[in-house]
C-alpha cells in the first residue's frame, strides 16, 4: 500500500498536545505504554522530554519514531541512553539502535494500535503491509531497541 507521508511539524497544537499528555503520563495515567522520554540534548546539553509509546513484545522493548528524526532520536543516537517516566517510577535504558530487519514487525505492530489515528499519516505502510513495505519504512522511521534498564521510585 503506496500513499504519501505527511511531514512533521511541531506546531502551537502539537506542543499543547504533548504538554496535556505529558501530564497524564507523569502522574500515571493513560494507556499503559505511555512514558515520557527525557534525553539530553545533543548540541545543546539541556535535557529535553517528550511523551513517547513503547512497543513491549516477545522479542523486547522498543522505541519507536513514528515522525523520523526528529530531536529526541538524535540525542539518543548520540548518548545511547535516557529515562522513561510513568507515574512515580524513573527508569535509566540503555539503547540500541536496530536494523531494518528486526525493526520491521516492530513498525508493524506500532502501527496496529488505536495510536495509528495519530501517527498513521506519517507512514506509507499501513499494519496490512508486508514486512517488505515495513523494512522499506524503517530508515525513515528508527526504532530503539532497550537493552538495560535500571527502575527506581521517585
Amino acid at each position: 500500500m503506496e500513499k504519501g507521508t505527511k511531514r512533521f511539524e511541531t506546531t502551537r497544537l502539537r506542543r499543547t498536545a504533548n504538554a496535556v499528555v505529558g501530564g497524564f503520563a507523569k502522574y500515571g495515567f493513560g494507556p499503559r505504554e505511555l512514558r515520557l522520554l527525557t534525553t539530553r540534548g545533543a548540541k545543546s546539553g539541556f535535557l529535553r522530554t517528550t511523551p513517547v509509546s513503547l512497543v513491549e513484545n516477545t522479542d523486547g522493548r522498543f522505541l519507536v519514531a513514528p515522525y523520523g528524526e526528529v530531536g529526541w532520536v538524535r540525542n539518543i543516537r548520540k548518548e545511547g541512553f535516557a529515562t522513561l517516566r510513568r507515574g512515580g517510577w524513573i527508569e535509566l535504558v540503555s539503547v540500541v539502535e536496530v536494523g531494518p530487519e528486526r525493526a520491521a514487525p516492530v513498525l508493524r505492530e506500532y502501527l496496529d494500535h488505536p495510536r495509528a489515528v495519530v501517527v498513521g499519516p506519517y507512514f506509507r505502510s499501513g499494519p496490512e503491509s508486508s514486512v517488505e513495505d515495513f523494512e522499506a519504512e524503517a530508515a525513515a522511521h528508527p526504532v530503539f531497541e532497550i537493552m538495560r534498564s535500571t527502575t527506581v521510585r521517585i
